[in-house]
């Protein structure tokens, strides 16, 4: 494993606790379907964006949230609400970001956005009302 690997998987498991890095670490080195992919998704944003120390986690979030937003992908937007709120954002701060969408990406984008924003809340056992 490279060193962008290796440090992409200690920022990983700072975030998302270490059970998850050593089952993301395991799948990446199991020569199975996608391996690779996970590999290069841990090494490029995990490895060597995340570590940069020129904006903190919790404001990366918040860019990070606004781009998967204005992509409509709604898998990111749900682990990316995720990280936020393991960065340090609050909800109230992401439904922030989710208003600021509006404007910017239009209302259909928001609204992918808030059904996998409260998916992402309902699965952490948050209240979604």
């Amino acid at each position: 494993m490279n060193k962008n690997v290796e440090k992409g998987l200690a920022v990983f498991a700072e975030i998302y606790g270490e059970d998850m890095a050593d089952s993301l670490g395991a799948y990446m080195n199991s020569g199975r379907f996608g391996a690779e992919v996970s590999r290069w998704a841990m090494e490029l944003p995990f490895g060597q964006i995340w570590p940069r120390e020129k904006l903190e986690r919790k404001k990366r979030s918040c860019a990070v949230l606004g781009m998967v937003i204005a992509l409509r992908q709604t898998e990111e937007i749900r682990y990316h609400t995720k990280m936020a709120l393991a960065n340090g954002l609050t909800k109230e701060e992401i439904e922030e970001v989710l208003y600021s969408a509006v404007p910017y990406c239009g209302i259909p984008a928001a609204n992918v956005a808030k059904a996998a924003m409260l998916a992402a809340f309902k699965d952490l056992g948050m209240d979604v009302t």
